[in-house]
Order: C-alpha cells, then sequence, then structure tokens
C-alpha cells in the first residue's frame, strides 16, 4: 500500500490532537455529550464534548457585554496591542493549528497551513487598522460649521463559523471586531470544536499576556439552538453567520426582526470563463486548483467552466487528464492533493448530482468514485469529477459541496456572460483570456456580477488585504480587509458649529 492510501487510526490522531491541543494551552478537552468530535480521515469518533446550556450562552453574551463598555474607550492601538500579541502566538503555534484543522476537516498541509496563515495576516492588518480607524471632514453649506462623520464600536459580535474553514473565518472577524472595539462571543461548527478550542486557549493567553479584561472573547459549543440564541438576542449587535444559504434565509430575517447588523457569507457557485486567447497551461493549473482544491469544499470552490466552443475539447481533454493523476488519500501526506469529504453524507450528495446532470444529457468524464472504502469505511475520499454538460440545468445552477466541475460552452462573449451570472449565487468569478478588452467587460458593471472577479486566476484563494464577499443569494457580506472594518462599527455624523451665529441648513429661517 503507498503512502498515500496509508492512513492514520482513529486512535493516533485523537493523541496527535490531544498533543497539538496541549501546546496551545489546552489541559484537557471537556468531556460530555452534545458535540461528538469527529475525524474526516477515518470517521471515527475522537471527543464527546457538552454543548454550551442556555444559561451558559447567556452568561457568556452577559460577559460580552459588560467588557463591551469598557473595551470600547480603550484606545484603538492599544486594542490593537492585544490582536497582535494573537498574531505572535498563531505564528509560533501554525503547526499545531495546522495538525488541528488537518485532524478535524481533512484538508492536505500546504491548505492546512495556508488557512492558519490567513489567520496570522488578519492579525497584521488588523494591527495596522487599528491607527486607521479614518473617518471623513465634509464641507459645511453654513459658514463658520465643520460637517465630519466619525467611527464608534457597535457592541458584541458572534461568529458563526462554517467547518470548511473553522479557523480563518474567527480570525478575520475576531482580529478586526477586536481592534473595532467589539467583544467576541464564537459558536464554531459542531464539526470543528478542537480547532475553537485551541484559538480560544491562545487568544486567552494574549489577553493575559497584555493585561486587557476578561470577557472579551467566548466560546461556545453547540449547534442550531445554541446559534439560535445569539441570533436572537438583542445584546447582539452583529451576527457574522457563514455557512448556507437556507441557514441564512433564516438567520437573516430573525436578526432583522429585532434591529440587528447581519454579515453574511453564504452559498457560491462560481465560474470561469476561458476565451479562444486564454493561455490554456495557465487555465489547467488554476481551474485545477480551484475546482478540486479542499475536495471541492471551499465556498469558493469552481464549479462551472464556461469554454468558448473552439477550445473546449482541447482544455477539457488536459483538464481530465490533470484530474486524473491527483493523488487522493491520507492529508498528512505531502504527495497528497486531495483529501477526504467531511464525511460520506457529502459522498452522497455528490452522488445525486452527478445522478442528476446524467438525467440531464451530462456525460461524467472522470471521477466520482471513491477510494479507501475498505480501509476507512466511515470516511469518505472521492476523485474530483468533471461533467461535460449540454446546458446550464438546474443540477449545474445548484451548489453541491464536493468536488464536481461542470464543463459547459460559448460562442459569443455576452452569451459566456449570460451564463456566468444566470445561477442564483454571487460570490466567486474569474476569466482567463490573453484580450484586454474581454478582460476589463468582465469587470465591467455589465460583467461579472460577483463580488469578486479575478483576471487569469481561478476563484479560490482570496487575499486578506481585499474585502470578501459576495452578492445576490451569497448575502452581501464583507470580511476582511480593504473598508471591511466598518461593518463592525456604527458611523455617526457630527456638525459642529464654531461661529457665534446659528444659519440653518437649506437656507430655512424660521426665528
Amino acid at each position: 500500500m503507498s503512502p498515500r492510501t496509508q492512513l492514520p487510526s482513529t486512535e493516533e490522531l485523537r493523541d496527535r490532537a490531544a498533543g497539538r491541543l496541549l501546546r496551545c494551552g489546552v489541559a484537557a478537552v471537556p468531556e460530555g455529550v452534545g458535540i461528538t468530535a469527529r475525524t474526516p480521515v477515518t470517521g471515527g469518533v475522537l471527543y464527546r464534548l457538552p454543548a454550551a446550556t442556555a444559561e451558559e450562552a447567556d452568561a457568556a453574551i452577559t460577559d460580552a457585554e459588560a467588557a463591551f463598555r469598557e473595551w470600547r474607550t480603550v484606545p484603538a492601538p492599544r486594542r490593537g496591542a492585544l490582536v497582535k500579541r494573537l498574531g505572535e502566538l498563531l505564528t509560533a503555534h501554525q503547526d499545531d493549528l495546522a495538525d488541528l484543522v488537518t485532524i478535524e476537516v481533512g484538508k492536505i498541509r500546504s491548505e492546512a497551513l495556508g488557512e492558519v496563515r490567513e489567520m496570522i495576516d488578519i492579525c497584521d492588518f488588523a494591527v495596522g487598522l487599528s491607527r486607521r480607524l479614518y473617518g471623513r471632514t465634509m464641507a459645511s453649506e453654513r459658514p463658520g460649521h465643520r460637517l465630519a462623520e466619525t467611527w464608534h464600536p457597535l457592541g458584541a459580535a458572534a461568529v458563526l463559523s462554517a467547518f470548511n474553514f473553522p479557523v480563518a473565518v474567527w480570525s478575520w472577524n475576531t482580529a478586526i471586531a477586536l481592534v473595532c472595539g467589539d467583544p467576541v462571543v464564537w459558536k464554531p461548527s459542531e464539526r470543528t470544536p478542537l480547532t475553537a478550542l485551541a484559538c480560544d486557549a491562545l487568544l486567552a493567553r494574549a489577553i493575559a499576556d497584555t493585561g486587557e479584561r476578561d470577557g472579551l472573547h467566548r466560546l461556545l459549543l453547540g449547534g442550531r439552538d445554541t446559534g439560535a440564541l445569539l441570533v436572537d438576542d438583542p445584546r447582539i449587535a452583529l451576527v457574522s453567520a457563514t455557512g448556507s444559504v437556507p441557514m441564512g434565509r433564516e438567520v437573516a430575517p430573525r436578526v432583522a426582526a429585532r434591529f440587528g447588523r447581519c454579515l453574511l457569507e453564504l452559498g457560491g457557485n462560481n465560474a470561469v470563463v476561458v476565451t479562444p486567447s486564454a493561455d490554456l497551461e495557465l487555465a489547467v493549473r488554476g481551474i485545477v486548483f480551484s475546482a478540486a482544491g479542499t475536495a471541492g469544499q471551499r465556498c469558493t470552490t469552481l464549479r462551472r467552466l464556461i469554454v468558448h466552443e473552439d477550445v473546449a475539447d482541447r482544455l477539457t481533454e488536459r483538464i481530465v487528464h490533470a484530474y486524473e493523476q491527483l493523488p487522493v488519500g491520507n492529508p498528512f501526506d505531502d504527495a497528497t492533493l486531495v483529501g477526504p469529504l467531511i464525511g460520506p453524507g457529502s459522498h452522497a450528495a455528490m452522488t445525486k448530482a452527478l445522478d442528476a446532470a446524467r438525467s440531464d444529457g451530462g456525460t461524467v468524464l472522470t471521477g466520482g468514485d471513491l477510494r479507501l472504502t475498505e480501509q476507512v469505511p466511515d470516511a469518505a475520499y472521492a476523485r474530483p469529477a468533471v461533467v461535460r454538460m449540454p446546458a446550464q440545468t438546474a443540477v449545474v445552477r445548484a451548489e453541491t459541496f464536493a468536488p464536481i466541475l461542470y464543463v459547459l460552452t460559448y460562442r459569443t462573449f455576452e452569451e459566456a456572460v449570460a451564463l456566468h451570472n444566470d445561477v442564483p449565487q454571487g460570490l466567486s468569478s474569474g476569466i482567463f483570456t490573453r484580450d484586454q478588452r474581454e478582460a476589463e467587460r468582465f469587470l465591467a458593471a455589465d460583467g461579472s456580477d460577483c463580488g469578486i472577479a479575478n483576471v487569469n486566476i481561478g476563484t479560490s484563494g482570496a487575499e486578506i488585504g481585499g474585502a470578501f464577499g459576495g452578492e445576490k443569494e451569497t448575502g452581501g457580506g464583507r470580511e476582511s480587509g480593504s473598508d471591511a472594518w466598518r461593518s463592525y462599527m456604527r458611523r455617526v455624523t457630527n456638525t459642529v458649529n464654531y461661529s457665534d451665529a446659528l444659519p440653518l441648513a437649506q437656507g430655512v429661517d424660521f426665528l
């Protein structure tokens, strides 16, 4: 059996996780009922942990609310010092955290390390941001008056994160929220409690090392009911939720009903357009990583390939060849490029989608079958699939969270853009072309309708310097870089009269 298929046992992974947790400051994993920590590497159970009670959730929110009253008055650069210390600890423990990500999510080693690198990078970004929470000064129409805006901390923020990026999404929100003056209550995915315990312990150490007060971060392990407590509590000023579109449909109106603020990162059904002028070698590399990386379990995973009919056969043949060379197996092996799906249910959804594609006239060119099932019957290792489709049918327009790449063809650029935009989601997009006019048209107002639009790269791998998020059913939220920090603060418009007169705006004469 090759190293790519020889897997560690569940017991070995449990011991490895315990060692990594101890290094991060988690002396013992709490035992209880409610949360089952499994590893997709074998499908086995690592730990059983207690879910937070309603009383514990209430206490966490109370702590965060009390901490906010003090934290909002702490100078932002001092708040940045806390995040700087967190970044130092993340750097020191990046191997520990990457191991936990691989154990709980199944990401290959380089992708797990890349996710932890995102945490470190967003801390660096947030530290700089702590001295750049800029407002504006505007021209007043009244003499002797100054018109300006200032930004103030918003309140306690709830972070509801998904399994596929168990630490990066938490850090995007938490690092920015803390420098903006907002304490955080975190409800991670019930699939990834161990990475959450490690991150919480490291942040607690950073808080202690910088002498800041308790209550700035609270971790609540739990499922749907725990998340609902945060969604419905009026003391939570911002709910940042990452997950499925159905989850967002439920969260958004409930938060809106109490006039809270939502930041939603939901589904993605991302596409790349490949034009006749494209560098096909470059395109193949970008497409394969975007479509097969993380076993197709990224919100930015490439799911639709829209190729000009003149190059479709050549490009598809190269992609199929590349797919058939992808090593599928042990995510701890450096030679592996595709690890496991999060569980057998994901492969069932993949199989259902492939069956629907065949019924719609599609041809599965490669992939979809399971690997290693005799060794680990409770896990799901699947070969990424490529499917040639005659049209963009209902199954293509739906997001299946598995490694399926649908290939569609087009004749005119207008047809390509129409196909691209004809899905409910609007997260990430790309075009491969050497024609500057095509690139600019794709980025124009009547081009891609996504929150992320790339040229000559794939749909995955966003940098933290830019705002991350999408439109339509993706939810409209923005996290990470650029001016995404404004979601975590409240804007105040100030008018200062430094004259001896009292002229009214718009020329109104009252007294």
